[in-house]
C-alpha cells in the first residue's frame, strides 16, 4: 500500500460508497470519511471496508475538508481528494502504484483527470474533458480555499505534475435529486458570484490567471463571467459549449446534461441573483444581512 491517505466527504452516500472506497483499495487503506450526519447505511458500509469515520456538522464544502486535513489519523506523506459519487479508474489506480514512490522531491501535487457520466454516458465534449483537478498533494502543504462554490486545492510548496489516467464521476441518483441540488449550489454560486464584486471576505484562494493551469484559467474565466449581464451571461455559455465547443456530439445525454448544467442551472443562479437585488438592493451590508436573515449563511466567514 502507497503513503497516502484519501479523504472523502459523505452525507448519505450509500449508493456511492462501497464503489469509491473499493477503487481506492488498489493503492491505500487509509480512507478517511468526514460524515455530516447521514441517515442511510453510509457509515456502515465506509466502516466495513476499513475506512475510519468522523462526524462534523457542515458548513460548506471548503470548512468540512479542512476539518478532514486537520483531523486526519493517517499521518501520510501524500493526500487525496475524492467525492463519494467517483471512483478512480484500474489504470489509474495502477499509475500511483507505479510512481508515487519515484517521484522527485520538488514535485508538491497531481493534477488527475475527471471524466462526467451522465445517464451512463460519458461526456465528452463542450470543454468537459479533460478537466484538470488538483487532487493529490504533499501533506500537510495544502488546503482547500474557503470558497463557497468550485473549492479547489491550494498548495504552497512544489512543482506539480499531470497523471495520465483518470477519476470517473458518476452520480447513481434520479433526476429530481440532481435538480434538487442543483438548486441549492445555485444560493452557494450566487455568493460566489457577488463575493467577486463585493469581496465580502478574503480567503487564500487560487490566483486567476488566463495562461495558468485549468482551475486558475476557470478562476479568471469565471470573473469575467461575473461581470457579463445578467440572462445574457446563461445563453453565451450555452452556445459555447453546446455549439462551439461540440457539445451536441454527446448525444441526447449530453443535450440535457449541457442544457441543464450549462444552461437551466446558470439562468437559475442569475434570478437568485436578481431576487438579491430585488430585495436587499445592492448595497454591501443589506446583501449580507439578507443572507443572515434569509439562508442563515454569514457571507463575511
Amino acid at each position: 500500500m502507497q503513503d497516502i491517505s484519501v479523504i472523502i466527504l459523505t452525507f448519505n452516500e450509500e449508493k456511492h460508497i462501497e464503489r469509491c472506497i473499493k477503487s481506492l483499495l488498489a493503492f491505500t487503506n487509509k480512507i478517511f470519511i468526514v460524515d455530516s450526519g447521514s441517515t442511510d447505511n453510509t457509515v456502515k458500509i465506509a466502516e466495513s471496508l476499513g475506512a475510519k469515520v468522523a462526524v462534523n456538522q457542515w458548513i460548506n464544502y471548503a470548512t468540512q475538508f479542512n476539518f478532514g486535513i486537520e483531523h486526519n489519523p493517517f499521518k501520510t506523506q501524500w493526500l487525496m481528494r475524492m467525492d463519494a459519487d467517483e471512483y478512480v479508474m484500474p489504470e489509474l489506480g495502477a499509475e500511483i502504484n507505479q510512481k508515487l514512490n519515484a517521484l522527485p522531491a520538488d514535485v508538491g501535487g497531481m493534477y488527475i483527470k475527471r471524466r462526467v457520466v451522465f445517464f451512463d454516458k460519458w461526456i465528452k465534449y463542450g470543454s468537459y474533458y479533460p478537466t484538470w483537478l488538483l487532487r493529490i498533494w504533499r501533506s500537510p502543504h495544502g488546503i482547500c480555499e474557503e470558497s463557497w462554490m468550485d473549492e479547489h486545492i491550494k498548495i504552497f510548496e512544489g512543482k506539480t505534475i499531470q497523471l495520465e489516467n483518470d477519476i470517473t464521476d458518476h452520480n447513481l441518483n434520479n433526476l429530481t435529486w440532481w435538480t434538487q441540488k442543483h438548486n441549492l449550489y445555485a444560493i452557494r454560486e450566487v455568493i460566489d458570484l457577488l463575493n467577486i464584486k463585493y469581496n465580502f471576505r478574503d480567503f487564500e484562494a487560487v490566483e486567476p490567471k488566463l495562461l495558468g493551469t485549468q482551475e486558475q484559467r476557470k478562476r479568471y474565466l469565471k470573473i469575467k463571467y461575473a461581470s457579463l449581464p445578467l440572462y445574457t451571461r446563461p445563453f453565451i455559455y450555452f452556445f459555447y459549449r453546446y455549439f462551439i465547443r461540440l457539445g451536441f456530439l454527446d448525444g441526447k445525454q449530453g443535450l440535457m446534461w449541457h442544457f441543464l448544467q450549462g444552461f437551466w442551472y446558470r439562468f437559475l443562479v442569475d434570478a437568485k441573483v436578481y431576487e438579491v437585488y430585488h430585495r436587499a438592493g445592492k448595497d454591501k451590508n443589506a446583501i449580507i444581512q439578507f443572507f443572515k436573515q434569509e439562508f442563515g449563511k454569514d457571507l463575511t466567514k
